[in-house]
């Protein structure tokens, strides 16, 4: 009955940056859960991964978007315009960038499109634990605040959780009166397959060297759930671009490959809440990050590739 009266808000919400601030940091510890992967190295996300908060009348729906970056290949022209889209889709945007680091040309293209399409914006400063002059944060904050007129700026740490509240309560601040999209239990938008393959993604890009994780794909094959009993059977591929790429993932013996599954069984286990029976085969597909046609088989969107 108490709540009877009280209006519900909502809003989208684009996460933006340049690679490795921490935007997918950011959206996990919002959420008080993990739905984007992490990892130290750039461009770990690829596509645009929605992540939902519900807290009493207000929803909010983010948006965490790949790094915005120089585009090499087919594959990086989706990740680019993918974040293009995001932006002028939404109610509103937050701007990760990182606590110490002068503004790069990536941050002014984006302040660029907040102020084409005059949309209300948060700045998150993150990585303030990482700073040991906090003094040169004043002299940071005056000098992005000269730059766009943003709702707030607020610098917060998503390792450390300072300053999340803040930043909470900023972003809650641009919700508007209407009805919540989804429902208030739900955490994102990914399909379950979608979230294993990730996962397993997220593993290769912490334990393999630089080039390798970001010339690999992974698909999930089959995701079943055994009947009468608290397992799920994942079968997945991970495609690389060249022979000598399948010998580093697969490791000698099948040790990093092992590894991999391993790291990878145990965060399946915790998010999805059964015990997990994973099954990883490895097959070279050279050059894929170009071929349009095995870029959409992987699920990326064939509109994104023109231009």
């Amino acid at each position: 009955m108490g709540n009877e009266n009280v209006q519900s808000k909502t809003a989208f919400i684009a996460i933006v940056g340049r690679p490795n601030v921490g935007k997918s940091s950011i959206l996990n510890t919002l959420l008080g859960q993990k739905v984007a992967i992490v990892s130290s190295k750039p461009q770990t996300t690829r596509t645009r991964i929605m992540g939902v908060l519900t807290e009493n009348e207000t929803q909010l729906v983010f948006t965490d978007t790949p790094g915005l970056h120089k585009p090499r290949n087919s594959l990086d022209k989706f990740m680019v315009r993918s974040v293009s889209e995001s932006v002028a889709g939404v109610d509103a945007c937050l701007l990760v960038t990182e606590a110490g680091r002068e503004v790069s040309p990536e941050e002014l293209e984006l302040v660029e499109k907040f102020k084409a399409l005059d949309i209300p914006a948060v700045l998150a400063i993150n990585k303030t634990d990482t700073l040991k002059d906090k003094t040169i944060l004043a002299g940071q904050i005056a000098k992005l605040s000269k730059l766009y007129d943003f709702e707030a700026v607020v610098p917060c740490s998503a390792q450390t959780n300072d300053g999340i509240d803040d930043l909470k309560n900023e972003l809650k601040a641009l919700a508007m009166e209407g009805m919540h999209f989804f429902d208030d239990d739900t955490l994102t938008d990914q399909p379950e397959r979608v979230l294993a393959a990730e996962i397993i993604r997220e593993k290769m890009l912490r334990l393999l060297a630089k080039e390798v994780p970001h010339g690999s794909a992974v698909v999930v094959e089959r995701m079943r759930e055994r009947e009468d009993s608290n397992i799920t059977d994942i079968d997945a591929t991970v495609y690389c671009e060249k022979a000598s790429h399948k010998g580093i993932i697969i490791g000698k013996g099948g040790s990093m490959l092992k590894k991999i599954g391993s790291y990878a069984r145990a965060d399946m286990e915790k998010f999805f809440g059964c015990k997990i029976n994973l099954t990883i085969w490895v097959k070279v597909k050279e050059d894929w990050r170009n071929r349009e046609g095995i870029l959409r088989s992987l699920g990326y969107d064939e509109r994104n590739f023109d231009n």
